[in-house]
C-alpha cells in the first residue's frame, strides 16, 4: 500500500535557535549538487554577524568562503550543504524533506545528522560568541560546498586551492561530521585514514566450456592471486591507526551464458591505509605480488585521500575540555570511519578535527539525531571559540 504523507509541520513544542535554524535547512531538498538555497540562507545570518561572503561556485556546486576578523589565530568551521538521495520516499517513516521532532524527541530528516544539524549548531554558537565577545581577536571563517556526498572535486577541495594559492592562514578547523557513536560527544575525530581504489581488468581468453584446453579462465588465475592480496599483511597500525585493509568489493566477469569461458574478469577493490604507508608504496607492493602470480593485467588507480592525523594539542584539548564540560565525559579520539572533506583541509596545515551528532543513521532511511543533542553541540561549539580566540 502506497504510504500518505502527513506534510503538517510538527508544533508539539516550541523550537529553540538551533532546532529552527536545522528545521529550515532540512526541508530544503538539496541533494548533490543542488544546494536548494541552504547557504544563501546561512550566509543571510553570517552578513548580520559581520562576515565577509567569497562565493566560490565551480558549475554546479555552490561553495561559500566567509570569514570575521582580521587578526589572531583563525578557526575553520567547515561542512556540506548536501546530502544523499533519500532511495524510494514512501518506506520512510516520515517525509525526508518535511523535518519533525518524533515521539521520542528525534529530529528526523535527511541530512538531520549527515550534516545540517551540524551546520545549525554552528551558526547559533557563532552568533551567541560574537554578541558576547564583538571585540575578541581571531578569525571566525566558514567553509561551506554542496559538493561532498558526490564527486568531491568542485567543492572544498577546489575552495583549498584558492586559499593555498594566496596563502590564507588557517590555524584550526572543525568540521562538522557526524562523529558521536554510543551517544552525544563521545568520540573526536583527529584523522582519517586514506582511501586507495583499484579497478583491475585481468585478461584471459574466451572460450567454450567443454575446451578449456583451447581457452585461458582469468577467474581460475585470478584466485589465487587474489587470495594473496587479502592475506598480505601491509602494517601493524600505530597508535592512532588501525592496520591497513583491503577489500575487494566487487568481481564481475562472464558473458551471462553458463557454456562460456570468459576472456575478461574485472575486480573492484580498495585500501583504507594508515600513516605507516603511502599510496605509491601500496600501489607497488600490489604490483609486484601480481606479477609473482603472471596475471595479464592492468589497473587502474584512484587516490581518493591521504591519511591525516591531528596530533592531540590545543584544538583537541579546547572541543575535549568543552564536551567535559556539558556532557560531564571527556571525548575519545578517533580515526576510524570513512573519508570527510577534512582530507582536504589538512593539507593546508591547520589542526583538524571532526566533531558532531551521532553517526547511527546516517545515509539511511529514516535519518534522525535527538534535536536536543543540537543544542548541545551549539554549546560545546561555542565553549570551544572562547577557549581559542583569546
Amino acid at each position: 500500500m502506497q504510504k500518505v504523507f502527513d506534510n503538517t509541520p510538527d508544533t508539539r513544542q516550541a523550537p529553540g535557535e538551533t532546532l529552527s535554524l536545522a528545521l529550515e535547512l532540512l526541508s530544503r531538498a538539496s541533494i548533490t549538487p543542488d544546494d536548494a538555497g541552504c547557504q544563501t540562507l546561512i550566509a543571510e545570518r553570517l552578513t548580520r554577524m559581520g562576515f565577509h561572503l567569497e562565493w566560490m561556485d565551480q558549475g554546479e556546486v555552490r561553495n561559500l568562503w566567509a570569514v570575521r576578523g582580521q587578526t589572531g589565530p583563525t578557526l575553520v568551521l567547515a561542512g556540506h550543504t548536501d546530502v544523499v538521495p533519500t532511495g524510494p520516499e514512501h518506506l520512510w517513516q516520515t517525509p525526508p524533506f518535511s523535518p519533525r521532532i518524533d515521539e521520542h524527541g528525534y529530529l528526523r530528516g535527511r541530512g538531520a545528522a549527515d550534516m545540517k544539524g551540524s551546520l545549525a549548531a554552528m551558526v547559533t554558537a557563532v552568533e551567541r560568541f560574537v554578541t558576547a565577545h564583538p571585540e575578541r581577536p581571531g578569525r571566525i571563517a566558514f567553509l561551506l560546498t554542496s559538493d561532498e556526498e558526490g564527486p568531491a572535486r568542485d567543492g572544498t577541495r577546489a575552495v583549498v586551492e584558492i586559499l593555498r594559492a594566496r596563502n590564507e592562514p588557517i590555524d584550526y578547523c572543525i568540521v562538522g561530521e557526524p562523529s558521536s557513536e554510543a551517544r552525544f560527544g563521545d568520540v573526536i575525530k583527529n584523522g582519517r585514514r586514506g582511501s586507495l581504489n583499484g579497478v583491475m581488468r585481468i585478461q584471459g581468453t574466451q572460450g567454450h566450456v567443454a575446451y578449456p584446453q583451447l581457452a585461458r579462465n582469468p577467474i581460475h588465475q585470478a584466485m589465487p592471486a587474489l587470495d594473496a592480496l587479502v592475506s598480505e599483511h601491509w602494517d601493524s597500525g600505530n597508535e592512532f591507526f588501525p592496520p591497513t585493509s583491503l577489500q575487494i568489493s566487487n568481481i564481475h566477469g562472464g558473458t551471462g551464458a553458463n557454456n562460456v569461458i570468459p576472456g575478461e574478469l574485472e575486480v573492484t577493490f580498495n585500501l583504507r591505509f594508515s600513516t605507516e604507508v603511502t599510496a605509491q608504496a601500496l600501489q607497488a607492493r600490489i604490483e609486484a605480488l601480481l606479477d609473482a602470480h603472471g596475471l595479464d593485467r592492468h589497473i587502474d588507480w584512484q587516490l581518493s585521500g591521504e591519511p591525516f592525523m591531528t596530533e592531540p594539542g590545543e584544538l583537541t584539548e579546547a572541543v575535549s575540555a568543552a564536551l567535559c564540560e556539558i556532557t560531564g565525559a571527556t571525548p575519545r579520539l578517533s580515526t576510524g570511519g570513512g573519508t570527510s572533506d577534512a582530507r582536504f583541509i589538512a593539507t593546508l596545515g591547520p589542526q583538524t578535527i571532526e566533531f558532531g551528532p551521532r553517526n547511527a543513521t546516517i545515509h539511511q532511511r529514516d535519518e534522525r539525531i535527538l534535536a536536543t543533542d543540537l543544542d548541545l553541540m551549539s554549546q560545546a561549539l561555542e565553549s570551544t571559540l572562547d577557549r581559542l580566540l583569546r
